[in-house]
């Protein structure tokens, strides 16, 4: 059986909103939403991957803070972990630079007024209670 490889996402929270990340390819995911992120890659810590991630997809400095409990099933031989995660101080704002065309903070209020990838919405159920605390 072959190892599982870690995909990390980001609960990227500013001001109790949550960053969601809008698709834009492969076409199959094309315009549903996500949390931005990506692979770990071999020798890197997962938080390392995760500030990674977000500076190639969004050109922004963050901080990883804490992981979310839980892994959530990809497609194999992948699976997703979610870190809270903050921008620094003086990071420009974020912007779609990779694999999607448009982002927004989302309120609490506003939290499943998008579609939501699949193997997203547990990860965000577990994010919903820490919005009124970031």
């Amino acid at each position: 059986m072959t190892e599982p490889i870690v995909v990390v996402g980001a609960a990227l929270l500013n001001d109790g909103h949550l960053l969601a990340a809008r698709r834009s390819a492969p076409p199959e995911l094309a315009g549903r939403w996500e949390l931005p992120g990506g692979k770990v890659e071999r020798g890197e810590t997962p938080e390392a991957a995760l500030v990674r991630e977000l500076r190639e997809e969004l050109g922004v400095e963050t901080e990883a803070v804490e992981r979310i409990p839980g892994e959530w099933p990809l497609r194999a031989p992948y699976v997703l972990h979610v870190w809270t995660a903050r921008l620094h101080p003086d990071s420009p704002a974020p912007k779609p630079l990779q694999d999607h065309d448009a982002l927004r903070w989302l309120t609490p209020a506003e939290l499943w007024d998008v579609e939501w990838l699949d193997q997203d919405v547990p990860a965000v159920r577990k994010i919903e209670p820490r919005l009124g605390r970031s």
